[in-house]
């Protein structure tokens, strides 16, 4: 098996899909975590960014990138090639939804209020409201996103939307079958584990 080394903040942010996905597949490796030394070892990175994963010492960089080839070390990308295309477009998707987040309510200096009222007035309706009936209405007929069994897709739809319930508390109650494999996702042995023993961080 290859040495694998993660690098990135010590924050969850872009590499914790890759984290879960390893956690998933119980591949070892170092979550080598930034904490206070970035000038440093910015020099170091492709690109002067993080993510990074080290594979036998050689890097790879960019999150989803990343994220993807965990996950088919893990056996979580269909062998079946619209399949897999299916898990890029529904990831794809996610990103592009908490990277607006992230920008309009996480990071944004605008004054609580303010952030409350985007999620709520535009954000919310808008954009995760509109998708969630869309993964909802699928997810009612089937178990898992895309294949008959669990892919990096659940992963992380299940982990966009607990990472969500923290700005809006109740945004699962109108979608059960969204809910259902949240709680399904979180209920496996590997990633509760994972879930129970990560370091503590903010984001």
């Amino acid at each position: 098996m290859p040495e694998y080394k993660l690098i990135y903040f010590n924050m969850k942010g872009r590499a914790e899909l890759a984290r879960w996905c390893f956690a998933y597949g119980g591949i070892p490796y170092i979550d080598d975590r930034i904490d206070g030394n970035w000038a440093e070892r910015k020099k170091e990175m492709p690109g002067g960014q993080v993510p990074v994963l080290m594979v036998n010492g050689k890097p790879l960089s960019e999150s989803l990138a990343i994220a993807r080839y965990v996950a088919k070390q893990a056996g979580l990308v269909p062998e079946d090639d619209l399949e897999a295309a299916g898990c890029d477009a529904i990831v794809d998707a996610l990103q592009g939804i908490m990277a607006e987040v992230y920008q309009k309510v996480v990071r944004s200096n605008a004054e609580p209020a303010e952030k409350q009222r985007l999620m709520k007035e535009e954000i919310l309706p808008n954009k995760i409201n509109p998708f969630l009936n869309r993964l909802n209405e699928r997810l009612s007929t089937r178990e898992w996103f895309i294949s008959d069994k669990i892919t990096w897709a659940d992963l992380n739809i299940a982990l966009s939307f607990a990472s969500l319930t923290s700005f809006v508390l109740d945004v699962l109650k109108d979608y059960p079958a969204v809910k259902k494999l949240v709680e399904k996702v979180h209920s496996l042995d590997s990633i509760k584990k994972w879930l129970s023993t990560r370091p503590v961080t903010e984001n």
